[in-house]
């Protein structure tokens, strides 16, 4: 199963985002999904980073495996899982 996160429509709502983050990670833990996709966007690059800060931190990164910058798309991260 792959589950996918677009947050065009969220890109300057902070909260919104970092509950859009928890709900698909918590769906993937749920649904035992290998692989999660979030579309941060391209754009200014600031969005991708503050996705990466909240995959960073400490409460959040045991949920999941490791996270894949797609390298030819710079607007999409894959999170893989470990279930």
């Amino acid at each position: 199963m792959r589950l996918k996160l677009d947050l065009h429509d969220i890109y300057n709502r902070g909260t919104d985002i970092d509950r859009a983050l928890r709900d698909i990670l918590d769906e993937a833990v749920r649904t035992k999904a290998k692989t999660v996709e979030i579309i941060p966007g391209k754009g200014s690059g600031q969005l991708k980073k503050r996705v990466l800060r909240f995959l960073d931190r400490k409460d959040v990164r045991p949920l999941y495996h490791r996270v894949e910058k797609d390298s030819k798309n710079f607007g999409r991260l894959w999170i893989h899982f470990r279930h």
